[in-house]
């Protein structure tokens, strides 16, 4: 059972310090790398979605809260107001007030529509200091977050291609959903008072489920303030469940930030908001996969792709060269030489890297290499061109597999 606290710093992912704060982890290089490649993984699957991306303010007035239905409904869970002369501004609890906005800010025609916006973005939530925990509970959150913008014909077609998104990135990382849910209201909470669009998503959202053939429960309690929800849970080694990804429609803050788009009968109508995310948070989506892989990261996410490992200090020109060689291709390398220890030592240090390129007196004159693979598989000596360029496809395409 893998504990993301515990082996993240082992591997040195990541860490916190008394004076930076609880619940505000700093990111290793290593981690860094992780963090970054997944951002660079997700910005490029929704730019081919056709997904456009924004980047907004971390700050919001008070104003822009309330108009949104976050202050109402949800202020426990934000920082409090910070006085700048007569206005109070607050540290955002979540991007779809600004990306409302920034739709609102430019008229929008039904031929534009759906209009699918994006962003890796910053948001902050007043967590208690008992419930806060490594990357899962935290209080500066990295949100991939995005909303579309669409007609009501166009809404399930569109909830339909997020949870298709979701699933696509599963797959690469080697997640498996323990459950979908429908997320609905339940009795006590602070829900948006509408019960005619409350109806309309819900059903809007079954569908969707329905349509797909994928096995879900739905439960009463779980649902945003303004609308249900599909929320994609995973679970941990000790069964623990989580929300990682959503899928959610809403019909409340178009309403209550006026959006409109001119119609074929050149008439204002009202837009579908489709809040969307596919990894979640990158803080829970990283603890989740530390978690589930134990640090052994599918190739294409991992901190060091390759690790070279040179017999002799005779073979080290050799490994370095190879170095050089992983880098121009785009591939993480390390060069372990001798100094670091025996080749067997070498080899156990290196046993999270998916490939280990082992080059003794005979492989550095034929420029080859002995492959060794993380799963324990070895290969034959074979040209180190031809096994770069086979990891490199491999990496290329996401794949979970270390080898076809």
């Amino acid at each position: 059972m893998h504990d993301h606290r515990k082996l993240g710093r082992e591997l040195d992912l990541f860490d916190t310090d008394p004076l930076i704060g609880a619940g505000l982890p700093y990111w290793l290089p290593d981690g860094a790398v992780v963090r970054h490649t997944l951002e660079e993984y997700i910005r490029t699957a929704e730019r081919r979605a056709g997904y456009r991306h924004v980047y907004s303010p971390v700050l919001g007035k008070r104003e822009l809260y309330e108009i949104s239905g976050h202050w109402s409904h949800y202020s426990d869970d934000m920082f409090p107001p910070m006085e700048l002369g007569a206005e109070q501004v607050v540290l955002r609890p979540s991007l779809c007030p600004h990306h409302a906005l920034i739709y609102r800010s430019r008229s929008h025609s039904y031929r534009e529509l759906p209009l699918r916006m994006a962003e890796l973005g910053g948001m902050y939530r007043s967590e208690l200091s008992g419930v806060l925990g490594g990357l899962t509970r935290v209080r500066a959150i990295q949100l991939n977050d995005a909303h579309i913008f669409c007609t009501l014909d166009q809404a399930a077609e569109e909830a339909q291609a997020a949870l298709e998104l979701i699933r696509g990135a599963y797959r690469a990382l080697g997640i498996t959903p323990a459950r979908y849910r429908l997320s609905l209201p339940g009795p006590g909470g602070k829900y948006v008072a509408a019960p005619e669009l409350w109806r309309r998503s819900t059903a809007l959202l079954t569908d969707v489920l329905d349509r797909s053939g994928l096995p879900y429960e739905a439960a009463e309690g779980e649902a945003a303030f303004y609308g249900p929800k599909i929320d994609v849970q995973v679970a941990d080694a000790a069964g623990r469940e989580s929300t990682l990804s959503t899928v959610q429609v809403d019909f409340h803050q178009p309403a209550r930030f006026e959006l409109h788009y001119i119609g074929a009968d050149g008439a204002k109508h009202r837009p579908v908001m489709i809040h969307r995310s596919v990894i979640g948070s990158v803080e829970r989506a990283v603890a989740h996969l530390v978690e589930q892989h134990g640090g052994a990261f599918p190739a294409w996410l991992a901190p060091t792709q390759l690790a070279i490992l040179p017999v002799s200090e005779a073979e080290l020109p050799n490994a370095e060269a190879l170095a050089r060689r992983c880098t121009a291709l785009g591939l993480r390398a390390e060069t372990a030489g001798p100094e670091r220890g025996t080749l067997g030592a070498r080899i156990r240090e290196a046993r999270l890297v998916p490939y280990q390129a082992v080059i003794g007196a005979r492989e550095a004159a034929d420029d080859h290499v002995a492959l060794r693979l993380r799963d324990g598989r070895r290969h034959d000596p074979r040209p180190a061109d031809d096994v770069l360029a086979h990891i490199t496809a491999l990496i290329d395409a996401h794949s979970t597999d270390l080898w076809d």
